[in-house]
């Protein structure tokens, strides 16, 4: 399995320096988010998991959906659904250039170090970018913790990741 746990050096740009480029995000990307990413001895449990797929040429973005119900033991299974690329562009953008400038824990899958029990996974040319292990966090302290600023940053990302997937139709 390849590991994704690694930023691009165009991703750990100064502050300074990543304000004076562009935050455009390419024109191929893809995005996961999963809410759900706690666990202990046993893995675990998302309540929802939702990915967000821009192919060149392609004339929408492919998003995909699914949903663990209160009460029920697993996730529903993933309703496709679209969204123009024009409708969610500013939006996009917004979550590229967020995470951009976001930490991840380390060792991957230690800590949830935004608290939010949710992770991104974001996958482009310019930027690979994602916090919580494959298996989810299960414990164990990460080196790296994210700041108030950081967290309010994250939560953010979050707000559009699900803003995305509710005006897809």
């Amino acid at each position: 399995m390849i590991r994704m746990r690694y930023r691009t050096a165009l991703s750990q740009r100064s502050p300074s320096t990543a304000l004076l480029s562009t935050t455009m995000p390419p024109a191929e990307y893809y995005f996961r988010l999963q809410h759900g990413i706690t666990g202990g001895f046993a893995p675990p449990t998302p309540s929802a998991i939702y990915t967000v797929t821009q192919a060149a040429n392609q004339p929408s973005l492919a998003i995909t959906a699914a949903v663990r119900e209160h009460g029920t033991p697993s996730l529903s299974e993933a309703m496709p659904k679209s969204l123009s690329p024009d409708a969610g562009a500013a939006l996009v953008d917004e979550l590229h250039a967020i995470l951009k400038d976001l930490p991840i824990e380390d060792p991957p899958g230690s800590e949830d170090i935004y608290g939010l029990d949710t992770s991104i996974f974001w996958g482009s040319d310019d930027l690979e970018w994602a916090n919580g292990g494959p298996q989810g966090c299960g414990g164990g302290k990460s080196t790296v913790q994210a700041s108030e600023e950081q967290k309010a940053k994250f939560k953010r990302a979050v707000e559009i990741v699900d803003e995305l997937v509710k005006e897809a139709k």
